[in-house]
């Protein structure tokens, strides 16, 4: 782990941990909002594996694949493997890297970013769609939940981060 500061609390995922009713609820959704994009789009030819690093290169232009690799949490093969089709179906592209001609930047192409945006644009139709189904309190307490579910993903990601160093 890397440096944390004087005083800050860094909380640990126990290997032992029992799963909860949030952290249930949420892989629930996840899997739910894949299933319903898949269903609502058959036509995407995409792995959710790939959506995701493109989404993270549309996010983090300019990415090396090792800082996607650490980024994803994936393994540098595994990156290397998507990239590589990613780039054969156009949706990213490489260069050599400025700062190292060694290393190599990846970017999402135009239609890479037509995708990413599609992808979200799916995802959005199917979660309002099942939000429609929802009662008026239950979307509140949903709306009002926003803000949490945002620092939570971020605190998430910070966890992950400090991890990975």
């Amino acid at each position: 782990m890397g440096a944390v500061a004087p005083g800050a609390v860094v909380a640990v995922p126990a290997r032992n941990a029992q799963p909860d009713g949030l952290a249930d609820g949420i892989a629930r959704l996840r899997r739910a909002l894949r299933r319903g994009a898949r269903v609502a789009d058959p036509e995407n030819p995409l792995a959710v594996a790939q959506l995701e690093l493109l989404s993270a290169l549309a996010e983090n232009p300019g990415s090396r694949p090792g800082h996607l690799a650490q980024r994803l949490h994936m393994r540098p093969n595994t990156v290397t493997t998507i990239v590589n089709a990613l780039v054969a179906h156009g949706m990213v592209s490489r260069a050599i890297a400025g700062d190292d001609r060694r290393a190599i930047e990846l970017n999402a192409t135009q239609a890479g970013h037509d995708a990413v945006r599609a992808w979200q644009a799916t995802n959005a139709s199917v979660l309002h769609a099942a939000l429609s189904t929802l009662t008026a309190q239950q979307r509140r307490a949903l709306a009002t939940a926003v803000p949490a579910l945002d620092s939570l993903a971020r605190a998430v990601d910070r966890l992950a981060d400090i991890a990975a160093e």
